[in-house]
């Protein structure tokens, strides 16, 4: 594909309000990189050389436990960024990511865009901007799976899919991958999706989810456990 780099950058919530002066500084130094479906781009504990843009595809990030067992802390869609926090603090990739299918990303290697915030203020204060929103969204997630249970953090991650009040979703992950994605088994998401749909709140057929009913989901989604 031709890749538009500066609309992808100027899409990317880490780079929101970026200006023309920043996209000059920034163009020259990023790469273009091509990875295939299963490809491992970097594993946990790797010196972080630099970090991402998905402009296609997309890349799963996780990490792994003692025993193998894999837990999936998020799913990177095209014009979203990942790695950054890496290229600070220790240097080092907190976590492992693959690619769940043929994807091309853009690359800003560590040295020369430290190099760039080192010189260009504005740009570093973006930068901060950017980092802030994603600790926001990890405090959710953390929020999520100490207070809410399976069926509210189904609903919230459906309701995230769709601006709609009724209409069909296509799942970005395979079921397994979102079970883990919520903290849960593919059996207790089996048994989540037959459940609300048994409720009438959704309709499944595969990967596809109809919601059916959003004012009743949506109160699922803000439920909390029961004490």
């Amino acid at each position: 594909m031709d890749i538009d780099s500066s609309e992808i950058i100027k899409q990317c919530q880490l780079f929101n309000g970026v200006t023309t002066t920043d996209l000059s500084l920034l163009l020259p130094i990023l790469r273009i990189r091509k990875f295939n479906k299963g490809e491992i781009l970097f594993e946990e504990g790797a010196e972080a050389d630099g970090f991402y843009i998905v402009a296609s595809g997309k890349v799963k990030v996780y990490k792994l436990s003692p025993e193998g067992k894999e837990r999936i802390l998020h799913v990177v869609q095209p014009g979203n960024s990942f790695a950054e926090a890496a290229i600070f603090d220790n240097g080092r990739y907190p976590a492992f990511a693959e690619a769940l299918a043929t994807s091309e990303l853009l690359f800003f290697p560590k040295r020369d865009f430290l190099e760039l915030l080192h010189h260009h203020s504005q740009l570093a204060i973006n930068i901060i901007a950017g980092l802030s929103r994603f600790l926001r969204q990890f405090t959710v997630l953390i929020e999520d799976q100490t207070f809410r249970d399976v069926p509210a953090r189904l609903a919230r991650y459906l309701l995230s899919l769709t601006d709609e009040k009724v209409g069909s979703i296509l799942l970005p992950v395979s079921k397994s991958q979102l079970a883990s994605n919520l903290g849960t088994t593919s059996e207790t998401l089996s048994r989540t999706l037959r459940k609300l749909s048994d409720d009438e709140l959704i309709r499944v057929k595969g990967k596809k989810i109809e919601i059916l009913d959003n004012d009743r989901l949506s109160v699922l989604a803000e439920s909390y456990k029961e004490t």
